[in-house]
């Protein structure tokens, strides 16, 4: 059962006397901070608040084009703990009357702050959370086997991570803003990718009158599974397994030659890998051949990308546990191996995510040998153990739908982490529990080239900003769904002015002659 939410004093919007109906300027951001303290209400705690002028703060690369008021909040959950959230309020004249959330990645622990002030930037009212524990004292927010993470003995924690915590300080979260502008906002948004991505379900299956959209990009919404995939992966590619990235390039440059072209267009990208047939025992090196990965493959090799494209399956039925990786992506899977295809100390999802989460939750041994791990009974002791508390996979989505609320996803294909076709796997779940079409209030947006969050690195000319949050306040504020999304920002630098399309699934992007860089030059079509 989730927690009733705790509002205490933040439940209305109050007009400080002195301040008439004017907004507060940002540059008295302490001052209004120190009229939300309230010792006779304790369900949220102001911690800072502080003046942040025009470009002035650095976050990650990004800076505040805006002057902004930044405060920052804990809000009390089960079992003494709590979730610290940061809130930054633009200037009056550049705010557009919108709150919106940003997601957490990875193992959270920290706020996504990045994104918060790219946000900002926007003119949004933005808050954006810390998961509901502290990266600090669980290793630096990472993960790695034989290593303690205390957030994963603590099942209210566990469950705040990714089911609650954007819940528990949203409400506070909003009401700051408003108390700030003297106004509710006329809007409320979410954001998030990979584990924001899962957040987003979250959102959407346990609290959908929390926001008026929802963007969820390459969602890790199965986590429990996405783990066993990265274990799977792992395993599959060890010693004479392995797949170099030498291999790995052959496999991809086989693929482009033979998939390519069913566009319609030469461009180095598969606009739908579902589209394509290509047979990876076609690389097979020939009896006559030496063994060299970047002219063939040897036939541990094949079988191991097999394996990978088929996904984890159950050792007892032979049935699919995750769906495994496309046509196409397979430079990406680099990041997926260890030894000998990459140096032991570089960090792949297994040893940061998987094995943590069987040593610390499933198994409660930090000295449990993953290679163990049974992929039959074992796999019911992870669902019944963590997918209770990290996963959401419902596909009733009622509630969402009748209260109005409207979703977009979006998927890369090329995805080094996430398997491309589990969010059109789960479309297919929801539009069965409902009967048929849902595309009046959810839709998927696949992105050919793309990885995860962001640009492929073997993909460098795709773009890889997606502008679906624009996409969704349109659907909401106008009532009409999106019929296409924006690509920007390729990798490439000298590709800036490069634009792409996304389609609305099953539609994709087919070229209609022009320029190929321009994204007009490309209609949506099945």
């Amino acid at each position: 059962m989730k927690m009733k939410l705790l509002l205490g004093w933040f439940s209305a919007v109050t007009v400080h006397a002195s301040r008439c109906n004017a907004s507060w300027k940002v540059e008295e951001c302490s001052a209004f901070a120190s009229t939300l303290h309230n010792p006779g209400h304790t369900s949220v705690t102001i911690l800072n608040a502080s003046y942040v002028p025009e470009n002035t703060f650095n976050a990650s690369g990004v800076f505040n084009s805006i002057p902004a008021c930044r405060v920052f909040g804990s809000v009390p959950y089960a079992g003494q703990n709590s979730v610290v959230f940061e809130l930054w309020l633009p200037a009056a004249d550049t705010y557009n009357d919108r709150f919106l959330v940003e997601g957490n990645g990875g193992l959270a622990g920290t706020i996504s702050t990045k994104n918060v002030v790219t946000s900002l930037n926007k003119g949004y009212a933005v808050a954006g959370g810390n998961g509901g524990h502290f990266a600090a004292v669980n290793y630096g927010g990472t993960g790695a086997p034989d290593i303690y993470l205390p957030f994963m003995h603590d099942q209210d924690q566990v469950s705040a991570w990714i089911h609650d915590s954007v819940a528990y300080f949203t409400p506070a979260a909003r009401d700051i803003a408003a108390r700030f502008y003297h106004k509710m906002p006329k809007r409320s948004y979410y954001e998030g990718c990979s584990t924001g991505g899962a957040q987003g379900f979250a959102l959407a299956q346990f609290y959908p009158n929390l926001f008026d959209g929802i963007v969820a990009g390459c969602p890790g919404n199965w986590y429990s599974h996405l783990g066993l995939s990265f274990l799977w992966n792992d395993q599959m590619t060890q010693g004479s397994n392995s797949l170099p990235r030498s291999a790995l390039d052959l496999i991809t440059k086989a693929v482009l030659t033979v998939c390519d072209h069913v566009d319609g267009l030469l461009d180095g990208v598969i606009e739908n890998p579902l589209s394509c047939v290509f047979e990876v025992a076609s690389l097979e090196c020939k009896s006559s051949e030496v063994a060299n990965s970047s002219a063939c493959l040897t036939p541990a090799q094949v079988s191991a990308a097999q394996r990978l494209y088929d996904g984890p399956v159950d050792s007892r039925s032979g049935g699919s546990l995750y769906p495994g990786f496309s046509l196409g992506s397979e430079s990406e899977w680099i990041a997926q191996e260890g030894p000998p295809a990459q140096a032991a100390s570089v960090a792949i999802p297994a040893n940061v995510y998987s094995i943590p989460l069987l040593q610390n939750i499933v198994f409660d041994n930090i000295s449990y040998d993953a290679s163990e791990f049974n992929w039959g009974t074992d796999v019911d002791l992870l669902d019944e153990i963590a997918g209770t508390f990290i996963d959401q996979v419902s596909p009733d989505l009622s509630r969402l739908k009748a209260k109005g609320g409207k979703m977009i996803v979006y998927q890369s294909w090329a995805d080094p982490l996430n398997a491309a076709t589990w969010p059109i796997q789960h479309l297919h779940e929801i539009e069965d529990f409902f009967g048929g079409d849902v595309s009046d209030w959810y839709r998927l947006f696949m992105i050919p080239g793309g990885g995860h969050c962001g640009s492929a690195m073997s993909y460098p000319h795709v773009p890889g900003t997606w502008h679906a949050l624009d996409s969704l306040v349109h659907w909401v504020e106008k009532g009409e769904a999106p019929t296409e999304i924006l690509g920007t920002d390729p990798f490439d630098k000298t590709l800036k002015e490069k634009t792409s399309k996304l389609c609305p699934w099953p539609q994709t992007a087919k070229f209609r002659g022009g320029d190929p860089n321009d994204w007009s030059s490309f209609e949506c079509e099945k």
